[in-house]
């Protein structure tokens, strides 16, 4: 079973495989080729199930690093990496920009990293999965004294089901944890934190997932609104919210 920091997060094998593969289906329609991308306008490779950011060398950004951390977990499991992630996985993306790592979508390098990332599923489900269980402490943690307690139970609330383990495993590995202060537009966050902290409602199981879902809609909405205009949010919107809304199916 999975277990972790909140007792009602509980996930056999297979359960914890179905997430995995829904956030696939999430993330790159549930193909090989989208398992390595780079989307227009952003400054960043997305690896993996669950577009995994992974910066070039010398490049940041607003928005969490995780696919070195996704390494460094396979590596710790005794997988093998591939020959260019591990050259590479301290020191950065080693394709410089989006149109270099375009050019190389049919090199040798990216077909092995295609390969691995095809092949560690089961592994990047774990992953997945292991990052909502160390999600709730960082939240508890950012929430004011007020919310805490509020921020548990509604965690505990949706967990109580494998469709609301699904949703709260896709969102934060979607949209974060919600705690960082570089990921706000006018001092509004759009992470997990902010979701649970839209609820309000005291039912579990299927209405909790239902509420959830409501209330993300609302967070991402709002982040559009918010959102620098150079950086048209807009134009993805409709895919984010037709996203949650599987969370109620």
């Amino acid at each position: 079973m999975v277990a972790g920091a909140a007792s009602a997060l509980d996930l056999s094998r297979a359960e914890a495989l179905r997430i995995g593969k829904k956030v696939w289906q999430n993330e790159c329609g549930g193909t090989i080729a989208g398992l390595t991308s780079w989307n227009t306008g952003e400054n960043f490779a997305s690896l993996g199930i669950g577009h995994f950011i992974w910066y070039p060398k010398g490049g940041r950004g607003p928005f969490e690093e995780s696919f070195p951390e996704f390494a460094r977990f396979a590596s710790g499991r005794d997988t093998k990496l591939p020959q260019i992630v591990a050259k590479n996985r301290e020191s950065g993306c080693p394709w410089p920009s989006r149109a270099e790592f375009l050019a190389a979508s049919s090199s040798s390098e990216m077909q092995e990293l295609r390969s691995f990332l095809a092949g560690t599923v089961d592994l990047q489900t774990e992953f997945l999965v292991r990052r909502l269980h160390e999600a709730l402490p960082k939240m508890l943690a950012g929430a004011s004294a007020a919310e805490r307690a509020n921020v548990q139970r509604h965690f505990d609330r949706v967990a109580t089901t494998p469709q609301g383990c699904y949703a709260l495993v896709d969102y934060v590995n979607f949209k974060g944890e919600g705690v960082l202060g570089t990921e706000r537009y006018h001092g509004r966050g759009w992470g997990l934190l902010q979701v649970l902290e839209g609820m309000s409602g005291t039912a579990s199981g299927r209405s909790a997932a239902g509420e959830f879902s409501r209330s993300a809609r609302a967070v991402l909405t709002e982040r559009v609104k918010n959102s620098p205009p150079e950086r048209r949010e807009s134009r993805w919107l409709g895919g984010w919210l037709q996203r949650v809304n599987s969370y109620t199916n």
